[in-house]
Parts: C-alpha cells; sequence; structure tokens
C-alpha cells in the first residue's frame, strides 16, 4: 500500500490564480474582453501601442487553454476569428474591477487611462 504524501501543482491558492492570470498582458486581455466578443484586430486594437501582434497570440492561446477564453473559427476568407470569456474567464471580473480601483486610488497619478 502506498502511502506517499500527494503531489500538488501549486503551494497556495493565489499561485495557481497568478499561474492562470499572471502576468503583464493576460489580465489586460481579461479584461479588455469582459463582457464583449471581438475580432483579433479589434483586441489588438484595444491593447495597441502595448501589446504586439505575436505577444496577443501567444497569451490568447494560453488563455483558452487554461480555459479562461473562448475561440470561435468562421469558416470564410478572409478568417473571421472572435474571442469571448468564458465563465470561468468572467468569475475573474469582480477581481479585475478591485485591481482597477486600487490602481485608481493608489496610483491615479500615474495611469493615462481609467477603468471602464
Amino acid at each position: 500500500m502506498d502511502s506517499a504524501p500527494k503531489k500538488y501543482k501549486y503551494d497556495w491558492p493565489i499561485d495557481a490564480t497568478l499561474a492562470v492570470i499572471g502576468g503583464k498582458w493576460k489580465p489586460l486581455i481579461i479584461y479588455a474582453l469582459n463582457d464583449e466578443t471581438l475580432r483579433f484586430s479589434q483586441l489588438l486594437d484595444k491593447l495597441q501601442p502595448r501589446i504586439t501582434q505575436r505577444m496577443l497570440t501567444k497569451q490568447l492561446r494560453q488563455l483558452e487553454e487554461d480555459g479562461l477564453v473562448t475561440r470561435k473559427v468562421y469558416a470564410e476568407v478572409p478568417p473571421k476569428v472572435e474571442y469571448s470569456l468564458t465563465e470561468i474567464g468572467k468569475s475573474l471580473m469582480p477581481i479585475l474591477d478591485q485591481l482597477c480601483v486600487w490602481g485608481s486610488e493608489h496610483m491615479g497619478d500615474c495611469i493615462e487611462y481609467q477603468c471602464e
């Protein structure tokens, strides 16, 4: 009988959360999608000039892999691809809203854009 302790992927719940939404771009992408379905070019427009096409593609793939974003491809020429948040992705919005409030309250003088 094997009584080896269970190996966990993360030590703390915040580790798991940050693994999924951590980094510079993922929270901004999730926030930009909020209650919208956007085409790649629309999402890129919202985030430029701060993000490159290549980085947006990479981050969207990771968010899709983690179940936060859904990608819908239409069979037409030119290709049409739309992105939207899954229910799990939408569940992050209150957290991101609170991050925006904190940023406005404590770093407001350094912020160019305000939360929507």
